[in-house]
């Protein structure tokens, strides 16, 4: 890593506690996603407790709480952390994304810590997540809503949840639900272009594959950046797993055709990478995870390939602060210009929490620092 990519880094995370500290003062035990008129309100009330993204703020509480050793991320991050058990116990939406909720709260708890009942919500949620595997078809269910054929491109970040559990418990069922998992998605979802589908669409009752679907995407055939984020940071962190080079391989293959997007547009990638050429919208949030990804990448492959996708990493990053940050202490969000998805016209281009998340890890990442949520 540069030394002047260090030293950036460094100067950003500064302005960035400070930031995170001032938003801490304004939301108190209130779940942030994303800011209203520049201001935070709380997505449980919103959109539920169980909402996808409700580990976020939490997990960047504890990336913040490792590096600094300040008790007030520690602090916030357990609120946080003890809201989501209402979650767990109502089950009242609880799908694949247990993952996304609770490696960045429970598990990042317990590996702080050592708290025993973190330890405990973690694998409870584990167990849940486990339990979505259908074993005709291979493969984790993703959302309810009478779907249970549907496989999605996300579930590659949750499942290890289940690596976790198998490492915690020496129990290899975790493991093999996950591995059993990642070669289906690999199989159905990644194309030979290092593009990648967001939804995959299967028969329950014989594991028959039916199609792919457009989902958060301009279309079914088309590459929603996001999902490509997902699959590169997914399938390097089941090859930090299960040391299998397939899943680096893949890894390596989706960053390549991420990178080669993303380049030909200042380093901020569309939405989707096959959408038509205008309207022009961009996602922030896919660029801040890919990043992360390959710089998992970067610590599983040579040292010539080290620097090229630890520099394509730092190109995403520095981007993506230069056009996007918003420093304005007053106002809540850090990184602006995440968008929901391609066919969602009232998220274009806002300030979503996992863009912060991932900003901040990726920081960490640069510095050497990061904490291992993942």
């Amino acid at each position: 890593m540069k030394e002047t990519d260090v030293q950036w880094a460094g100067e950003m995370l500064a302005k960035l506690e400070e930031k995170v500290k001032a938003e801490l003062g304004r939301l108190g035990d209130a779940i942030p996603y994303m800011p209203h008129d520049g201001k935070y309100t709380d997505v449980a009330q919103e959109r539920g407790i169980d909402w996808w993204t409700n580990g976020f703020w939490g997990g960047l509480l504890w990336q913040l709480y490792s590096v600094t050793g300040e008790d007030v991320y520690r602090d916030a991050a357990v609120v946080q952390e003890k809201r989501l058990d209402e979650a767990l116990y109502r089950f009242r939406d609880i799908h694949h994304d247990v993952g996304f909720m609770w490696l960045h709260t429970a598990v990042a708890h317990y590996k702080a810590t050592g708290d025993e009942q973190a330890y405990y919500t973690g694998l409870h949620a584990a167990t849940l997540l486990a339990g979505r595997f259908n074993t005709v078809g291979n493969y984790i269910v993703a959302w309810n809503d009478n779907k249970p054929g549907w496989v999605i491109i996300d579930s590659m970040m949750n499942i290890v949840l289940l690596y976790w559990a198998s490492e915690q418990t020496k129990d290899p069922r975790f493991k093999t639900i996950a591995k059993k998992h990642a070669d289906t998605v690999a199989r159905y979802l990644v194309r030979e272009d290092g593009s990648v589908g967001h939804i995959a669409s299967f028969d329950p009752d014989t594991g028959e594959f039916l199609e792919q679907i457009g989902g958060q995407g301009y279309s079914a055939s088309s590459a929603w950046s996001r999902g490509n984020a997902w699959a590169v940071y997914g399938f390097a962190l089941s090859y930090k797993y299960t040391r299998n080079s397939y899943y680096l391989m893949l890894a390596k293959r989706v960053a390549n055709y991420f990178i080669a997007s993303v380049s030909r547009t200042g380093y901020i990638p569309r939405v989707d990478f096959q959408a038509p050429e205008e309207p022009k919208i961009y996602d922030t949030s896919a660029g801040l995870c890919a990043a992360c990804g390959m710089m998992e990448i970067a610590k599983w492959v040579s040292r010539e390939e080290r620097q090229f996708y630890e520099a394509s990493a730092v190109n995403i990053i520095r981007a993506t602060e230069e056009k996007y940050a918003n420093w304005n202490m007053d106002e809540d969000g850090i990184i602006g210009g995440a968008t929901e998805a391609y066919h969602r016209p009232s998220t274009y281009e806002v300030p979503l929490i996992y863009s912060d998340y991932f900003f901040t890890e990726g920081l960490l990442r640069i510095l050497g620092k990061e904490f291992p949520i993942w």
